[in-house]
């Protein structure tokens, strides 16, 4: 009976054994099953969460290159803008450099007129006093020349008589004494004639001298007269003239100082525009940076 318990308990022992090995092999299994799924299961989730941050990366990274191509974009056509508005000041300046040479020019036109108007009055009256005096002197000189010619003329005529009679005289002083003697007389009274009548013909010079003055005058003022109309009317159409260029000077003299303010208050709006783009574009970089640190801690953050 021992014998066979002992037998019996081998058995029991082996089968105990055998059963406990079995039992150890399935719950190492079990472990080796749970420690495979629990490893999938992470592996799963590793996966998952690499696949969502990358998916979140590359969204992050999609965000920033649309925004750094938008601000590209912006930057561009800002510069764009500051580039044109710089243009715009220089053409301005150009224009106003241009203007002001203009109203330099029309002051310049302004004092030439002037000076012309002043110059054809002074002409005027240097004119009336010279022709005057010319006329009186050419009219006088003209019959005082006329004048002496006829008495030197005269004279010479009357010279040549007496010579004639000198001759005859000669010619005939071998006769009657008495006719010689007469004859004299007669040559003596026709000098005294020939000296009076010259004396005579000095008053009457005088006096003709006095008359073609006279004459000359009355017909200088008559003439002066019809010059003066004519001369009021070229200068009713010379003034007319002058008057309207000297319109059109101020004219063009308040539509540049217009325009100079109007240019003036124009770039002063440019410089102002510039000021605020550039300060603009400096808050922009700021605000750029600060977004570049801002997604460069969240992807680190999610990392």
């Amino acid at each position: 009976l021992d014998e066979r318990w002992k037998k019996s308990s081998a058995e029991l022992r082996e089968v105990e054994s055998e059963l406990h090995r079995k039992h150890v092999m399935e719950a190492w299994g079990d472990q080796l099953t749970q420690k495979a799924q629990q490893e999938a299961a992470e592996l799963e989730e590793k996966k998952r969460y690499e696949n969502e941050y990358g998916i979140a990366r590359r969204e992050a990274l999609e965000r920033m290159r649309q925004e750094k191509e938008k601000r590209r974009l912006e930057e561009k056509k800002q510069a764009e803008m500051l580039l044109q508005q710089i243009e715009e000041l220089k053409l301005q300046e150009t224009e106003a450099t241009k203007l002001k040479k203009e109203q330099e020019n029309l002051l310049k036109q302004q004092w030439e007129l002037e000076n012309l108007e002043e110059e054809r009055k002074q002409m005027e009256e240097h004119r009336k006093k010279k022709e005057l005096g010319r006329f009186l002197r050419h009219q006088c000189n003209a019959q005082l020349r006329r004048r002496a010619q006829q008495i030197q003329e005269e004279l010479e005529t009357d010279r040549q008589i007496l010579l004639a009679l000198l001759e005859k005289e000669d010619e005939d002083q071998r006769r009657q004494s008495a006719r010689r003697e007469r004859a004299v007389a007669d040559v003596a009274w026709m000098k005294r004639v020939i000296e009076e009548q010259l004396q005579l013909e000095k008053e009457r010079e005088a006096e003709l001298q006095t008359i073609f003055r006279e004459e000359a005058k009355k017909m200088w003022d008559k003439r002066e007269e019809e010059w003066e109309r004519e001369k009021k009317a070229r200068d009713r159409l010379m003034n007319e003239v002058l008057a309207g260029r000297q319109r059109q000077i101020q004219e063009k003299m308040e539509l540049n100082r217009r325009a100079q303010e109007e240019s003036i208050k124009y770039r002063e709006q440019l410089i102002k525009e510039l000021e605020e783009a550039k300060e603009l574009s400096r808050r922009e970089k700021e605000q750029e940076e600060e977004l570049k640190t801002a997604r460069r801690q969240e992807l680190e953050a999610q990392v």
